[in-house]
């Protein structure tokens, strides 16, 4: 009587497993970002609260991809901080800003202390 088991035993095949596990990699390093981003600390923002003293004269600054204006006059980010002397600045919006932009701009503002930034809708 000769002995047959019912099944042979077969080495199993990593290579499609090393394959599967290459694309996820691949797949993972090309779809996410490695840039960084500023933060911007929130916890002194309250709505709706203003400021007993009125100020009499904000400085209006309007922002844009390609442009950054302050009180009407063309200007760069590390000018705008030489030039703000009041202690309110309103800022606006173009439709196609970048909320990076934006972010980089409030980051540059940090250092004001005495600076309150209002960003209109």
């Amino acid at each position: 009587m000769h002995n047959v088991s019912p099944f042979t035993r077969r080495r199993m095949a990593l290579t499609s497993l090393i394959d599967v596990i290459f694309l996820l990699l691949l797949f993972f390093m090309l779809s996410s970002t490695f840039s960084t981003f500023g933060e911007i600390e929130l916890g002194q923002a309250t709505a709706g609260v203003t400021k007993s003293s009125a100020v009499s004269n904000p400085a209006f600054v309007q922002l844009g991809v390609d442009r950054l204006v302050l009180n009407g006059n063309a200007t760069t980010f590390e000018r705008l901080v030489a030039e703000i002397k009041v202690d309110q600045l309103l800022i606006s919006l173009d439709q196609d800003t970048s909320a990076q932009r934006l972010v980089d701009l409030l980051v540059l503002l940090r250092g004001h202390t005495d600076l309150s930034v209002t960003v209109l809708e």
